[in-house]
């Protein structure tokens, strides 16, 4: 099947190849985070071990997508839109990326056995997110439901406060009542991790509100 589609994209028109690995990013990314809700949610260690190294073979495919990309803006001297805005898009949705991984490596790494309500809600906010992400990028193909777009953006950007107050909470709770100073540090870099990640898929939708006000 991969091969197939490789030989459909010979007869692509050059500048539309942007679309559709964007597409496919777009969908690698949804798919880590349910890989990443899935995690959470699961009592059994070795099954959070299993979603992982998903989660890890998952963002070393959205590194190859991410090349790609690049390689294409080096080659082609026709693009979709301006240059810049391609280069920024794919890299954020890279650091999406980036961070579920580095937020799932975390907690295999420390060993952080009990996961709270705070991590799921958190996790459950990125999965939203990188879903709005995927609507959003599919109507950039022909642009032709601007609605669509604005409301995903707008969307993503109520997720990502909604995410701002529930770390702010998360925090705040932790300094309260951990006494363990290493285990304080291993929850705030596992919170700040999530967190990140739905301020990444904000940039996103900024570029995407940025792209569609030039060319709409």
């Amino acid at each position: 099947m991969g091969g197939f589609n490789s030989f459909v994209k010979l007869f692509i028109p050059k500048d539309r190849v942007f679309y559709s690995l964007f597409e496919d990013v777009a969908a690698n990314l949804v798919e880590m985070g349910e890989v990443l809700n899935d995690l959470v949610n699961a009592n059994d260690l070795a099954i959070r071990k299993d979603k992982v190294h998903l989660i890890e073979r998952l963002e070393h495919k959205n590194d190859d997508y991410t090349h790609r990309i690049f390689v294409e803006l080096g080659q082609n001297f026709i693009t979709p839109f301006d240059r810049e805005d391609i280069h920024y898009l794919a890299a954020t949705l890279d650091d999406v990326a980036d961070y579920i991984h580095g937020s799932a490596k975390r907690i295999d790494l420390y060993k952080v056995y009990e996961l709270n309500e705070s991590i799921r809600k958190l996790v459950e906010l990125i999965g939203l997110g990188v879903a709005e992400l995927h609507k959003a990028i599919h109507e950039l193909r022909d642009m032709r439901n601007m609605r669509n777009i604005t409301d995903a953006c707008v969307k993503i950007n109520s997720l990502e406060n909604h995410a701002d107050d529930i770390y702010d909470r998360a925090i705040a709770d932790l300094f309260d009542t951990e006494t363990n100073a290493a285990e304080l540090i291993k929850m705030r870099e596992i919170y700040q991790a999530l967190e990140i990640a739905t301020d990444k898929c904000e940039d996103c939708a900024n570029v995407i509100e940025t792209i569609i006000i030039k060319y709409a």
